[in-house]
């Protein structure tokens, strides 16, 4: 698997982007409505997530299960090494997803292609 993104969660798209896009300087790679805003921050990619695609209340980090592995297989590891899961995984408007938390309360997110 690999980090692919982190999602943070905000209560409007439009209020919060500034601070990114003007004050960080973070360009847009991607807008989907009201709900998220892919910002290119490097390496990385910043999501802000409102409304319904607000998995997480907390910034996650987000993985991306590789090509030809299963995300319930991969659930089921990070289960077996002491996660819980949350949100069991599901097809969202563009991937499937599952929201799993560390022991220490931490939120992950595992995507996968359809």
């Amino acid at each position: 698997m690999q980090a692919r993104l982190l999602l943070y969660p905000v209560p409007d798209l439009d209020t919060a982007l500034p601070l990114f896009t003007e004050g960080l300087g973070l360009p847009v790679k991607f807008r989907d409505g009201d709900r998220y805003c892919a910002l290119d921050a490097g390496a990385l990619t910043l999501a802000l997530v409102a409304g319904e695609e607000r998995l997480v209340d907390q910034p996650a980090l987000a993985f991306r299960v590789n090509d030809g592995d299963d995300i319930a297989a991969a659930v089921a590891r990070l289960v077996d090494a002491g996660a819980r899961v949350t949100q069991p995984a599901a097809q969202g408007p563009h991937e499937t997803r599952a929201v799993l938390h560390t022991a220490q309360g931490f939120a992950l997110v595992l995507s996968a292609k359809p």
